[in-house]
């Protein structure tokens, strides 16, 4: 395997390994370094996987450079060798959502987490550019409950994990129409949580008005992100069938409510 590394918007890079046996044509496994005075790493990998993306890493930083570890949701190949990176670079720092702090990285880091808040905003600098990496939450999105993305505001590059999943090894940014890919990667894995908040989110995510889709598996979207993203909000809701959300149903008579 290699590990193919490509920029994807103004100091954002993709790196991107190639597992041949695990879909059609190929399933790939993203990570994201953003260059800055605080450099981030946006999903490590999976532990086997830990050398072949450290060399990637440190092809566009040091690794004792690297100061933050982020990813979308408690994972193996979102953060399976978070633990080796933080040895790697001893001045890194992992930083998630607080929820997921709470429920797993407390615990599974061998250094503390940096917890954010919905909204929060972690600044990583640079001398040119600011960067900003806005916290937006993301509950069972596309599933895990502690599940997350960061929006970077300066260059609008939306880390959006899970979402928009594609087959194939295709190239590193694309502007053409991913729905049909996205439906066809959804059928085969069946990954998402399928509720109403799934139609929901992806609508507050196209209103971020992000120019940039930073994809876990497949391409990167450089094309009309909100549309993109309203788009598979439709197709949640008619063809997956994620309603909007209903009244809650009152208990069963032989069941007393709490409290």
């Amino acid at each position: 395997m290699d590990a193919r590394v490509d920029q994807i918007a103004d100091n954002i890079y993709r790196i991107s390994t190639c597992i041949p046996d695990l879909a059609p044509g190929g399933f790939t496994f993203n990570q994201f370094v953003v260059d800055a005075e605080e450099p981030l790493l946006y999903h490590t990998g999976m532990r086997q996987l830990f050398p072949l993306v450290k060399d990637a890493v440190e092809r566009l930083v040091p690794i004792e450079r690297l100061r933050w570890i982020a990813f979308a949701h408690v994972e193996a190949d979102e953060c399976g060798a978070m633990n080796e990176f933080l040895a790697a670079a001893p001045h890194a720092q992992v930083v998630h959502g607080a929820l997921g702090c709470m429920v797993s990285l407390n615990d599974l880091c061998d250094r503390p987490p940096r917890p954010l808040a919905d909204g929060d905003a972690l600044d990583i600098g640079g001398a040119t550019l600011r960067r900003r990496m806005v916290e937006v939450t993301t509950p069972h999105v596309p599933h895990n409950w502690e599940s997350h993305m960061f929006f970077e505001e300066v260059t609008g590059t939306l880390f959006c994990g899970d979402l928009c999943t594609q087959l194939g090894d295709g190239p590193a940014v694309t502007d053409d129409d991913l729905v049909q890919a996205a439906i066809a990667a959804e059928e085969m894995f069946k990954q998402t949580s399928l509720g109403s908040a799934v139609p929901a989110t992806y609508r507050r995510l196209a209103d971020l008005q992000p120019s940039t889709l930073a994809v876990m598996h497949g391409s990167s979207y450089g094309g009309d992100c909100p549309g993109l993203l309203r788009s598979m909000a439709e197709v949640y809701e008619q063809y997956f069938g994620c309603s909007p959300a209903v009244p809650a149903r009152p208990l069963p008579k032989h069941v007393a409510p709490v409290g």
